[in-house]
This record gives C-alpha cells, sequence and structure tokens, in this order.
C-alpha cells in the first residue's frame, strides 16, 4: 500500500556501517517519524506502510522472541524492535541480498544485538528455528496468486508480491509451528484473501482478530490485518477497523500515529 510522501528519503551519510556513502540502487528513508532509518533498493521491494502496520498490531513484550517470516530487508522486524524495548525478533528470508541489508539496517539503527535475519527457505526445515519456541510471529507473504497475477519483470518485487513455491496454507502452516502453545500470529493481506486465511485456521487457533483498513471513509477496505493464538478456541471477532487517508489524501490522526510509531490495538474493546 503506497505510502504518499510518510517515509522521507534522506541523503547518504556516515552511519556506523562500513560505507559512508550509499551504494548505487540504494536509498537511506526514515520510518517512524524519523525514529528509524531503512536502506531499501531503488528497483526491488520497497517497503511502504504494511510492515509498519504488521509490527504495530503484534501484542509483544519486553524480552519476548518474535520470527518475522519473510522479513524482507527487516522493515517490519526493525519497526517493532523500535517500538518494543527488549524484545528480540529473528528474521528469515529466502533472498541473500535482502537477507544482507536487513542485517546492514539492524547495524545502521543499533539493533543488531535484537534483530537478526538468516536465509532460509520455510518450506525446508531450518535447523537453527525450534518450533513452538517464538512468542509471536508475524508475516506479510506475498499478495498475489500466480495464477492471475501477471509479476514485474524486477525479480525482487516479483518475489515480494508474487506467492512462489510457498503457498499462503505454507505460509500459515510455517507460523503456526513456530509459536509456543497459546502464541499469537500476526498477518496482513489482501483483503480478498480473508477467506483463505480463516480456512486455514480454522480448528488450529483461536481468538481470531479481523481488522480491516479502509483507504477512506466509504471505500471497500484493501487490506486485512489478522491475528489469532495458537490452541485457543475463542470465538472470533471482528474490529471497527481504521480508515487510513482523509478525503484531502492525507492521513488520518489515528493512522499518522501508527506510522510514527504507536502501537495499534486491533482487539475490540471490552464490554
Amino acid at each position: 500500500m503506497a505510502a504518499r510522501g510518510v517515509f522521507s528519503r534522506m541523503r547518504a551519510r556516515g552511519t556506523g556501517l562500513s560505507d559512508p556513502v550509499l551504494p548505487s540502487g540504494i536509498t537511506e528513508d526514515a520510518f517512524l517519524g524519523g525514529a528509524l532509518t531503512l536502506r531499501q533498493p531503488t528497483g526491488g521491494y520497497r517497503a511502504a506502510i504494511d510492515p509498519v502496520f504488521l509490527a504495530a498490531a503484534v501484542s509483544a513484550e519486553p524480552g519476548q522472541m518474535v520470527l518475522d517470516a519473510g522479513a524482507g530487508h527487516g522493515a517490519a522486524a526493525l519497526c517493532l524492535a523500535r517500538r518494543v524495548e527488549g524484545v528480540r525478533v529473528t528474521g528469515i528470508e529466502l533472498q541473500a541480498d535482502m537477507v544482507r541489508l536487513a542485517n546492514d539496517n539492524a547495524r545502521l539503527n543499533g539493533l543488531e544485538r535484537l534483530v537478526q535475519v538468516m536465509i532460509g527457505d520455510l518450506k525446508t526445515p531450518l535447523p537453527r528455528l525450534v518450533p513452538g519456541s517464538f512468542d509471536h510471529a508475524m508475516a506479510n507473504p506475498p499478495f498475489l496468486d500466480p495464477g492471475r497475477a501477471v509479476a514485474s519483470p524486477e525479480p525482487g518485487r516479483a518475489t515480494a508480491n508474487v506467492e512462489g513455491a510457498a503457498t499462503l496454507n505454507d505460509w500459515i502452516g510455517f507460523l503456526l509451528r513456530m509459536v509456543k502453545e497459546r502464541g499469537s500470529l500476526t498477518v496482513i493481506q489482501r483483503a480478498d484473501r480473508l477467506v483463505e486465511i480463516l480456512a486455514l485456521l480454522d480448528g488450529r487457533a483461536g481468538e481470531i482478530v479481523v481488522y480491516s483498513l479502509w483507504p477512506r471513509d466509504g471505500v471497500a477496505a484493501r487490506r486485512v490485518l489478522v491475528r489469532a493464538r495458537k490452541g485457543i478456541r475463542t470465538p472470533m471477532t471482528i474490529s471497527p477497523g481504521m480508515v487510513l487517508h482523509r478525503d484531502d489524501g492525507g492521513f488520518t490522526p489515528a493512522a499518522d500515529a501508527v506510522l510514527r510509531g504507536a502501537a495499534l490495538d486491533i482487539a475490540p474493546a471490552r464490554t
């Protein structure tokens, strides 16, 4: 989902990494109101608001362990680590160049002791990841069904946006395996794939919350956040969701607060 200028471009400068000047094809951009700096490719996958909202919806506490599946260049992992002091995030990512960039970004922001991204395929057992060892897991899986999508000619963007060998079933199954009993998993996905997600969670997780992100008031939701807890049987709830943009195109105060680092409580108010 486009950011519409929320994230400012920053000039190349010394950052504590070995190269004080940005490599060719890389930009340095400010997130969370300037509290986080991300290096990302000019021609590949570029983070907008989706990973920010995903990280904001994870109900992690200091000292807990979080898994970020499909971590990319670390946007969601680093947003979460910046918001929740002391949380430890392990990311896995299929593309080696993105793994390097994610770990560079962790060092750039002084979060390398809390955020580590490794190369890995969620369809292949990963010896360094122990099933049932994470308090929370999150993912921003590819949105598009390969049978109906036209892939970008840019390989990195195509991998991020179009499902490959790993289907949505594989993503949800992996998250469920990796979290502890009663642990949570949170995903952001296109609204038209909500039925698939709910079917995959049926009988495997409960306390499911569906939180819609409405582009504008009166416009159908394009994204949904779904959070569930493993081994819980509590019925599903549908939250009111959030309207992202005002009529003039700017972000609503609630959306702007999340984009500047606020937590997103997606559970409906208890009565």
